[in-house]
């Protein structure tokens, strides 16, 4: 009678054995709690970082719709309110005065919205920066109290 082969046993885990070579150099314990928490409040900035730049999208997209309807109602009223006059000079003072008004609109908007997305790049720069600031302070008191 065959008798069933006994189970081999499982190799140590990759963590096992660095724990193993960490306690054998006699490293210093990781705080594995605290290793957590740093990556949660870098997380954290990320996600207010993106929130930030999601509400500046979103203005932009609102300030371009604005734009586009303020566009269709100037060009709306221009048509209604045009007519043919027979001076060819007062045709052209009227388109002129369309598109000079058309293009001080188009300007402004366009300067609008950079402001709108500088602000907002502005916001969530400053966000990434100070939780660098925060990571690089939280390293160098982990280093000095493990001196």
């Amino acid at each position: 009678m065959a008798s069933k082969p006994q189970p081999q046993p499982q190799p140590p885990s990759l963590i096992d054995m660095f724990m193993s070579l960490g306690r054998d150099l006699r490293l210093p314990s990781i705080d594995v709690e605290h290793i957590l928490d740093h990556h949660r409040k870098n997380l954290e900035a990320l996600e207010q970082s993106a929130r930030a730049s999601a509400a500046g999208a979103s203005s932009v997209l609102a300030k371009q719709r604005e734009a586009i309807e303020a566009a269709f109602r100037e060009f709306s009223d221009f048509a209604q309110t045009y007519r043919v006059p027979g001076d060819p000079k007062e045709v052209l003072a009227k388109h002129a005065d369309f598109a000079r008004k058309s293009f001080e609109t188009a300007v402004k908007n366009t300067s609008d919205v950079a402001e709108i997305v500088r602000k907002s790049d502005s916001a969530s720069a400053e966000i990434l920066r100070r939780r660098m600031h925060e990571a690089m302070d939280e390293v160098r008191h982990s280093y000095e109290e493990h001196k």
